[in-house]
C-alpha cells in the first residue's frame, strides 16, 4: 500500500531571513528595468544561435573569452567567469568534444591547461558577437563621442571586476 505524500509546504518549510527595511523611493526602478530589457534583447540573438546547436549562455561566455584571450589558462577563465571548476567542467568538455575549443598543456608546466579556440570556435564566437555589436552600434549611432565615453564609463562602474572593466587587445591570426 503506497504511503501518502506530505504536502510540499510541510516538508519544505523554510525560515525566511529578516529583510532589511528599504525605502522604495530611493530605488531607481526605471534604470533597473532599462538594464533588464537591454540585457534581455542583447542576448536574444546569440541565444537563438546557441539553441540551434544545443548550447546555452555558459557556452557563449566560454567561447567568447577563450576567443578573446587565446592561450588563457583554465584558472584564468574560472577567475573571469567567477564560477567553480565543477560548473565549468561540463561546459568546457562539451565545447572541446564538439570541436570549438582546444585544450593544451602549458609549455613550462605540463599540468597547466591552456585554452584555444579552434577555427569553428572562433567562427562561433564571431557569429554570436556580430548581432550584439550591431545592436551596440545602432544604440550608439545617435550619441556624440563624449556620450559614448559616458556609456562605457557607466558600464565599467557597474562592474565589480577590474579585469572585466578593462578591454583586452588581442590579435588572433
Amino acid at each position: 500500500m503506497p504511503v501518502p505524500r506530505q504536502s510540499a509546504s510541510r516538508t519544505a518549510k523554510k525560515d525566511i531571513p529578516e529583510m532589511p527595511v528599504v525605502d522604495d523611493k530611493a530605488i531607481d526602478f526605471e534604470t533597473i528595468e532599462l538594464l533588464f530589457f537591454a540585457y534581455r534583447d542583447f542576448i536574444a540573438d546569440p541565444d537563438a544561435i546557441l539553441a540551434k546547436i544545443g548550447f546555452g549562455r555558459a557556452h557563449h561566455r566560454v567561447v567568447y573569452f577563450v576567443s578573446r584571450r587565446p592561450g588563457m589558462t583554465v584558472a584564468d577563465l574560472l577567475g573571469i567567469l567567477q564560477i567553480t571548476k565543477q560548473s565549468l567542467a561540463r561546459v568546457l568538455r562539451e565545447l572541446i568534444d564538439s570541436g570549438y575549443i582546444r585544450q593544451m598543456a602549458g609549455p613550462a608546466d605540463r599540468r597547466q591547461r591552456r585554452l584555444y579556440p579552434t577555427l569553428a570556435g572562433r567562427e562561433l564566437a564571431l557569429a554570436l558577437s556580430d548581432p550584439q555589436s550591431r545592436r551596440i552600434a545602432k544604440a550608439m549611432d545617435s550619441l556624440n563621442p563624449d556620450m559614448r565615453d559616458g556609456v562605457r564609463q557607466f558600464l565599467k562602474a557597474m562592474s565589480d571586476s577590474e579585469k572585466a572593466a578593462t578591454p583586452v587587445d588581442v590579435e588572433i591570426d
